[in-house]
Parts: structure tokens; sequence; C-alpha cells
């Protein structure tokens, strides 16, 4: 479930994931060019993005990106999840999906992408 807070690109993501409530503050919504672009030339400690889509399956590549968690989300329900390391060519979810956060691998995402992974995330 997403909730549009300020009326400009920033964003509030509330999502269920394995009976845990996950808050995702300052998500930023990337315009139609924006989408080409994502995470690319940006450094480990930018903001987490959301890209909105028809539904359907298409692939992301990771050229340029540091590391980061991608989420999956169709109709409002996670579908998937995977840690995307650097210069990948194709990252494909098994199912359809209309929306995709990417969260950079840092200290303020930590906690969250510490949830999805099952593990502790130590800075690095």
């Amino acid at each position: 479930m997403l909730i549009n807070y300020s009326g400009y690109s920033k964003m509030k993501a509330k999502l269920k994931y394995k009976n845990k409530t996950i808050i995702i503050n300052d998500l930023k919504k990337v315009s139609e060019l924006g989408k080409f672009f994502g995470l690319m030339f940006k450094s480990k400690n930018t903001g987490a993005l959301l890209f909105e889509f028809e539904k359907g399956n298409r692939a992301i590549h990771s050229f340029f990106c540091p590391v980061f968690l991608a989420i999956w989300i169709c109709d409002g329900k996670i579908v998937q999840h995977r840690l995307v390391k650097p210069w990948v060519v194709s990252i494909k979810p098994r199912q359809d999906f209309d929306k995709l956060l990417e969260i950079p691998f840092n200290n303020k995402y930590s906690r969250i992408i510490g949830l999805f992974l099952d593990e502790e995330i130590l800075s690095t």
C-alpha cells in the first residue's frame, strides 16, 4: 500500500512482509525519464525510488548502479524481492508487477534490507 503524503514526487510506502509492517519514508516517485536512469550514477547514500508501470513483466539492469534491494509489487502485494549487485544485464521477477521499489544498500535502509534478507546488515 503506497501513500502520497506531500503532493509532490515524495511518497511514503507502507508494506506488509512476514507479518511485519515496513514503512519507507522519503520515497521518490520517478518520472517517465527517471525510469530510464533509476539509481544509475547515484551514490550508495541516495534515497529509495518508486517506479510505476503498466501491469506486466519487464527486465531492469544495474549498470552504473550501487547495490540495491529491488521489491516488485503487483496490486499492492509484494510479489518478489532481490538484492541487486552492479553490472547485471537483466533482472526480472517471476511474476507480473505494476510497481518497483529500488532501495539502495546504505545505513538509512539497513533495517529494512535486513528484514527482507533475513540477516543483520552491517555497515561497510
